[in-house]
C-alpha cells in the first residue's frame, strides 16, 4: 500500500465489491487520496470511523451485512464529509441521503469520473 503524503486525503472506502473497491482505490490514490482502510459491512464502517481519522467516508449503500444508511444513523452528525457512491441511484435514496447531509450522490454507473474533481476540490478547501 502506498505511504500518505502531507496533503493527501484520508478516506475509509466502505464498498462490498471487490473490483469497485480495487478501482476506486486506484483512482483516489492518482488524486491526492490514501485509503486508509477498505470495509465491506455496515459494523466495520462504524467501528472503523471511530477508530480512525477519517477526511472522507466514500459509502456504498448496499453492503454485505447492513447498509450504507445503517452507517449514517450510527454516526450521526459526527462523520467525515460522505460521497455516496451508488448503482441505486433512486430518487427517494438521493432524498434520504440528503436528509443526512451527504455532501455528494454519485451514481457508480454515470459518475465514476465526477469523484477525482470532488476529491481535488475537497483537498483544496483543506488549505
Amino acid at each position: 500500500m502506498a505511504e500518505a503524503e502531507v496533503g493527501d486525503l484520508a478516506v475509509l472506502l466502505v464498498e462490498d465489491s471487490p473490483r469497485i473497491a480495487e478501482r476506486l482505490r486506484e483512482l483516489l490514490q492518482e488524486h491526492g487520496a490514501h485509503v486508509l482502510a477498505v470495509v465491506d459491512n455496515e459494523l466495520s464502517a462504524v467501528r472503523a470511523l471511530r477508530e480512525m481519522q477519517v477526511d472522507l467516508l466514500i459509502l456504498d449503500l448496499q453492503l454485505k451485512v447492513g447498509t450504507g444508511f445503517g452507517v449514517l444513523e450510527a454516526l450521526g452528525k459526527r462523520r467525515p464529509p460522505t460521497i455516496v457512491m451508488t448503482n441505486y441511484a433512486l430518487p427517494q435514496y438521493q432524498e434520504r441521503a440528503q436528509h443526512f447531509g451527504v455532501e455528494h450522490f454519485l451514481n457508480k454507473a454515470r459518475d465514476f469520473e465526477r469523484l477525482p474533481g470532488i476529491v481535488a476540490d475537497m483537498r483544496a478547501a483543506r488549505h
